[in-house]
């Protein structure tokens, strides 16, 4: 389904009724239409114009850059972390070096950093529970606001950054719109930063469950690559894509799908499919080969794929090399998993440092 060419992601499309940002007959509010119209939503050319641009400010060499600043950024955090012994690894952990990453990427100051980290959870925790109405009304227009401001000041006074970056990126003479600077800035926050926070997350809880992997890991350190291309297939925090409409009737293993249905491709499912893994629910950080969907396929392949690993590798290579019996603080039953569809990740994740 993630190539079919009989689906497309856009229902607008599917239907027929013509491309448009929002599959909804009523015009959305222009920051929820500059968020629905990322260029995660699009189908091609729209989706390919947009990613031709940003392309350009994600360069292995600028996520090479970023590597020893994560390096810096973990064992700053783990040095505050270690005098306690029990901590609740998602938030003091798993949240801190995304978020921290995120920021400097964009070139956020230091006055903007307390707004921008409100920002942060308002793009990935505010569109649940009954403070959606108070994000859609209120919270979601002061973050637009203040991401505008900092595309203007850095339209001023560019820098070292990838949101200078993008503004600057320019394919055959096109260059991003400031919605769709703002759109790219929300989709870098939803995608960079919280699928990175509890990809960390699942991978510590996976590792303390599996202290044969962390022994292994810690005497085999060149391992560490292999070992998170094994955590993103047996515990990955993305389960399922967004929806795919059919543009025909189509016939999958013996089930019709009508024109115009939708569906959502369940990457958890095919990631432990035995067809294609051997022993598919055990963790084995040698597997080889791997051809996990942990950042989809095709044309939407996650384009931050390459700094979700290297986050993910130093993250949990520092970790577990300065707490090798690292363990849960509670039974793995009594972890909170958020009831959130299309998504595996945790409410929290008490451990014992040691």
């Amino acid at each position: 389904v993630l190539t079919d060419e009989r689906f497309c992601r856009n229902r607008s499309r599917a239907t027929g009724k013509g491309k448009q940002t929002s599959p909804l007959p009523f015009p959305l509010p222009k920051n929820i239409a500059v968020l629905a119209g990322s260029m995660i939503q699009q189908d091609d050319p729209e989706h390919r114009r947009l990613r031709n641009l940003v392309n350009k400010a994600f360069t292995k060499r600028a996520v090479g850059l970023l590597e020893e600043r994560v390096e810096s950024l973990s064992q700053e955090i783990l040095d505050q972390l270690e005098p306690k012994r029990e901590v609740d690894l998602l938030e003091t952990y798993g949240r801190q070096i995304p978020t921290r990453v995120i920021a400097e990427m964009l070139g956020v100051t230091k006055d903007d950093m307390q707004p921008f980290a409100h920002g942060l959870r308002v793009l990935t925790e505010g569109f649940t529970g009954l403070g959606v109405v108070r994000t859609l009304l209120w919270d979601l227009r002061r973050t637009a606001q203040l991401v505008r401001e900092m595309v203007a000041r850095k339209q001023e006074a560019p820098g070292d950054d990838i949101l200078t970056a993008l503004i600057e990126a320019e394919h055959e003479g096109d260059r991003l719109s400031e919605d769709e600077l703002v759109g790219m800035v929300f989709l870098l926050v939803i995608a960079g930063y919280e699928t990175t926070m509890h990809l960390i997350g699942n991978s510590v809880r996976a590792l303390a469950e599996h202290p044969d992997a962390v022994e292994r890991l810690r005497a085999e350190p060149a391992l560490w690559d292999s070992a998170v291309e094994e955590l993103l297939r047996h515990r990955g925090p993305v389960h399922g894509t967004k929806m795919q409409w059919a543009k025909e009737d189509v016939t999958l293993h013996g089930v019709t799908i009508p024109k115009g249905a939708g569906v959502m491709p369940l990457l958890g499912a095919a990631n432990h499919d035995p067809r294609v893994f051997e022993k598919p629910d055990e963790l084995d950080i040698t597997r080889s080969p791997n051809p996990h969907l942990g950042f989809g396929f095709g044309e939407h392949f996650c384009l931050g794929a390459q700094l979700a690993r290297m986050e993910t590798r130093v993250a949990l290579r520092n970790l577990f090399e300065r707490n090798p019996e690292l363990r849960l603080a509670v039974a793995p039953d009594e972890l909170e998993i958020v009831p959130v569809p299309g998504w595996h990740r945790h409410a929290a994740l008490p451990v014992v440092l040691r």
